[in-house]
């Protein structure tokens, strides 16, 4: 097994957010989206933590228009494409962008009725710090599903994700999505912080051939 290498924690370079939103996620992040709608409710307030440039939470407030999104993200070059992007779609009503640590947020306990969060644990540190304030903020009989890339065996492993995902990207998007998967947690170290957490009832799975996801039910 490769050992973590880190990635910077904020991706606060404009040309880096201009690069990570030319990504194409679509098929991914509605996948997650459609996954997270079934975790709310009817009328749910809902925290991104992680959110990027809000491309989730796009898709996410047109499967659930009831829905309120409160999409927070550490770096404001991100936030600044992620304000582009909700004007464009006039979903400013339905989300709300903050600049924000996930692992310091500034909300009360039992907040939040739905947390979703897509691809950030492989920025963090430690992420037992980003999951603690996650349980602290989430509602008593809340929900909660975060996913991220998980990291491969070996360096050869890594090329062939990166070869069978046949994505149309630039070399420095392929080396920004190599980087990820260096930095990203393996199944059975994310299995064991929801032990850690004690969310006994949570799921953690691998979800697709380079994703592992943990959908956890409070109620």
């Amino acid at each position: 097994m490769i050992e973590r290498i880190l990635e910077p924690e904020v991706m606060n370079d404009d040309l880096e957010a201009q690069e990570y939103d030319q990504m194409d996620f679509t098929e991914v992040n509605t996948d997650f989206a459609l996954l997270a709608s079934k975790l709310g409710k009817e009328q749910s307030k809902v925290l991104d933590v992680g959110t990027g440039t809000a491309r989730i939470p796009l898709i996410l407030a047109d499967f659930c228009p009831q829905w309120h999104i409160t999409a927070i993200d550490l770096a404001s070059s991100m936030l600044k494409i992620a304000e582009k992007n909700i004007q464009e779609k006039n979903k400013s009503s339905q989300i709300s962008l903050q600049l924000v640590d996930g692992k310091k947020m500034p909300y009360p306990d039992n907040s939040f009725d739905l947390i979703i969060s897509n691809s950030l644990i492989h920025h963090i540190p430690q992420p037992l710090e980003l999951l603690k304030e996650i349980n602290r903020v989430v509602k008593t009989n809340g929900a909660i599903l975060i996913r991220d890339l998980f990291r491969p065996e070996s360096e050869d492993d890594i090329e062939k994700i990166v070869q069978e995902a046949n994505l149309d990207y630039s070399p420095r998007q392929k080396q920004l999505f190599k980087d990820s998967l260096r930095a990203a947690l393996t199944v059975d170290e994310i299995k064991d912080l929801a032990h850690e957490m004690e969310w006994h009832s949570a799921k953690v799975y691998q979800s697709s051939p380079r994703h592992w996801t943990l959908r956890h039910s409070l109620n």
